[in-house]
C-alpha cells in the first residue's frame, strides 16, 4: 500500500482512482476491489446535444411542412386538370350536339324539298290529265251527236 500512496502523492492526476480501492484481505482469498470514480456531464456537450436536437426537430418540421405545401399544390394542379378536362368534354359534346341538330335540320330540309317538288309535279301531272279527260270527254260528246 505504500507504494500507492507514494503514486498518489506524486501524481495527482491519479489520486483519485487510487484512493478509491479498497482492498479487502481474507484468510483464503486476498481480493482488491478497483471502484472508477464517475465521470461528472460536461455542461457543453448536454448544451451542443440539446441543440443539435433543436436544430434536427427544426429540419424535420421544415420538411414536414414542406410535404405539405407540395402535396397541397399537387391536389390543386390535380383539381385545375380536371376541372380544364371537364370543360374539354362539354365543349365537345356540346358541339357534338349542334352537329347533329344541324345534320337533322338539314337532313328534314331535304326531305320537304324533295316531298314539296314531289307534290308540285304529281299537282301538274294531275291538273294535264284532268284537262285530257276533258277533251277526251267533249270530243266524245261531239262525235256522238
Amino acid at each position: 500500500m505504500a507504494n500507492m500512496a507514494l503514486i498518489a502523492n506524486t501524481l495527482p492526476k491519479y489520486r483519485l482512482l487510487l484512493s478509491s480501492s479498497i482492498a479487502r484481505r481474507g484468510p483464503w482469498k486476498p481480493r482488491v476491489y478497483v471502484t472508477a470514480p464517475t465521470r461528472p456531464m460536461q455542461a457543453c456537450a448536454g448544451k451542443e446535444g440539446a441543440q443539435e436536437v433543436k436544430n434536427k426537430a427544426e429540419q424535420m418540421k421544415d420538411k414536414a411542412a414542406s410535404a405539405a405545401d407540395q402535396m397541397s399544390d399537387k391536389g390543386k394542379d390535380i383539381a385545375s386538370k380536371v376541372s380544364n378536362k371537364a370543360q374539354d368534354l362539354t365543349e365537345k359534346a356540346k358541339q357534338t350536339v349542334q352537329d347533329a341538330w344541324g345534320t337533322a335540320k338539314e337532313t328534314s330540309q331535304k326531305i320537304k324539298d324533295s316531298v314539296a317538288g314531289k307534290a308540285d309535279d304529281t299537282k301538274e301531272v294531275v291538273k294535264e290529265n284532268a284537262e285530257t279527260v276533258k277533251r277526251c270527254m267533249n270530243t266524245k260528246g261531239k262525235t256522238s251527236q
